[in-house]
């Protein structure tokens, strides 16, 4: 019998709650804000994002259940694995994970964007990739911040959670003030026009293209299940379900209102074209470089607070995947003193400064298909949830029964108009479907390359590592084989 690998209990509800809600606020929405802008206007964006944050309350839902089923580390792959079985936990705990650190990698690219609006380091031009200078600045500060957000992570999930909880409260604050000037100072005329284009259809089009980016704007209320193992001894596991929806509620209010703030406070038609419109936005209205700045902080802590957020839990994933041999089991196992998964921290620091070599062209790239990673896990706890259920649904209400329902519904469509052709969220074509084909490609060699290693461990064992249970009832649909 395998010792299971163990992670330290040492997270509270702050410290939960900051870290759902760090990272799901990030720094898109100055970084992506003229293209959301561009495809369905002030009013679209926001009516999308609240849209989106009314899905990920119901999705979240279905987390929150789950979590009280199995609140263990790895989340969706111990989800996945009770429902389905080996094949299908690889498969979502794959995805997931590139999901996680493709927003690892945004965050990497985007970090020398925004420092260098505030302070000029656009020095040292490396190449170019798409007509876009990547700079060895940037670069530079890429490395220096990964391996920053590693250190930390290794050093304990207890300081991880220390920062980020420091963070996230400086966010709120700075946040505030800007946001309330904006309301204050604002002009609701300067939202016209409020939709990206005056053709119904059009503007239909530019919104569900807003829409089915959401998952990746959102996705982080989704830390709390990967990190539900590293509750503070005696933490009930319904305050984790409470800890999500909370967060997951604030962000959607955070997106509105930062929304509305930046098309009031100056027409922005004439504001869209700027590299960062959402800080000229206030620039222009104040006459001030004061208040750029202050956006561009909470837009830099946003940054940092994500970042910090989505590498904790990507390593958490690869972390279940290693733990219960389902690829090497080098990836499952912890530091004898720190209690962090070492090798899952290596790998994902590896990747996520890789992306930042792509330059700013990559930062679309790593919102789509990201995206649509991210939306397949969310099919998946759905979809498990209906299937641990059982007969137990003629005992629930009907919003209850419905839950697992309208949260599938909703995850299947955005996939689908990500991958249906004609549709105006299609996944362009050709860079994001290689991204995409480079990302299952890896996951097959991952896959097979621990095929003997997964053979040799009995089904039994390995249900004892995923899910923390002992002779407990197997998987729903079990495979003989796991090759």
């Amino acid at each position: 019998m395998h010792q299971r690998p163990q992670l330290k209990q040492v997270i509270g509800r702050l410290g939960f709650f900051s870290l759902a809600f760090g990272s799901m606020i990030g720094v898109g929405w100055i970084t992506g804000l003229k293209g959301m802008f561009e495809q369905a206007g002030p009013l679209g964006t926001t009516i999308a994002f609240v849209a989106g944050g009314g899905l990920m309350i119901v999705i979240g839902l279905c987390y929150a259940e789950m979590m009280q089923r199995l609140p263990v580390t790895g989340g969706e792959v111990a989800y996945a694995y009770k429902a389905f079985g080996t094949r299908q936990a690889f498969l979502i705990g794959w995805c997931l994970a590139f999901g996680y650190l493709s927003v690892s990698a945004f965050e990497a690219v985007s970090i020398g964007i925004v420092i260098s609006y505030i302070v000029d380091v656009n020095l040292w031009p490396l190449y170019t990739i798409q007509g876009s200078t990547v700079y060895g600045s940037h670069v530079a500060i890429a490395l220096l911040f990964t391996l920053g957000v590693a250190l930390i992570n290794f050093r304990g999930v207890g300081l991880a959670t220390r920062v980020q909880t420091a963070m996230t409260i400086l966010l709120v604050v700075f946040a505030a003030t800007f946001v309330s000037a904006g309301f204050w100072n604002g002009d609701v005329a300067h939202l016209a026009p409020a939709f990206g284009s005056a053709q119904p259809l059009t503007a239909l089009g530019g919104l569900l293209a807003v829409f089915v980016t959401v998952p990746f704007w959102y996705v982080g209320f989704d830390t709390i299940p990967q990190a539900a193992e590293e509750r503070l001894d005696g933490f009930p596991t319904r305050q984790l379900g409470q800890m999500l929806v909370l967060a997951v509620v604030g962000s959607t209010v955070f997106y509105a209102a930062v929304f509305l703030s930046v098309g009031m406070i100056a027409p922005w038609k004439s504001i869209i074209n700027e590299p960062l419109p959402t800080a000229v936005a206030f620039q222009t209205a104040f006459d001030s470089t004061l208040w750029a700045r202050l956006v561009l902080s909470v837009g830099l802590i946003g940054l940092l607070t994500s970042w910090n957020g989505f590498f904790l839990s990507g390593c958490r994933v690869l972390f279940a995947l290693g733990r219960g041999h389902i690829i090497h089991p080098m990836f499952g196992s912890s530091h004898p003193r720190f209690g962090t998964p070492t090798a899952a921290i290596v790998f994902s620091a590896v990747i996520t400064f890789a992306g930042a070599l792509l330059g700013k062209q990559a930062v679309l790239v790593f919102v789509n298909v990201g995206s649509f990673c991210i939306a397949l896990a969310f099919l998946g706890v759905a979809l498990s949830l209906r299937r641990l259920r059982n007969g137990s649904s003629a005992t629930l209400s009907t919003p209850q029964r419905l839950l697992p329902l309208v949260a599938a519904a909703g995850s299947t469509l955005i996939l689908g108009a990500m991958i249906v052709p004609g549709s105006p969220a299609m996944l362009p074509w050709p860079v994001e479907w290689i991204v995409l084909g480079v990302v299952l490609l890896t996951g097959l060699v991952f896959w097979f390359g621990a095929r003997r290693i997964r053979q040799r461990l009995p089904e039994a064992e390995r249900r004892r590592l995923i899910l923390d249970e002992a002779g407990s009832t197997p998987p729903a649909t079990p495979s003989r084989r796991h090759d």
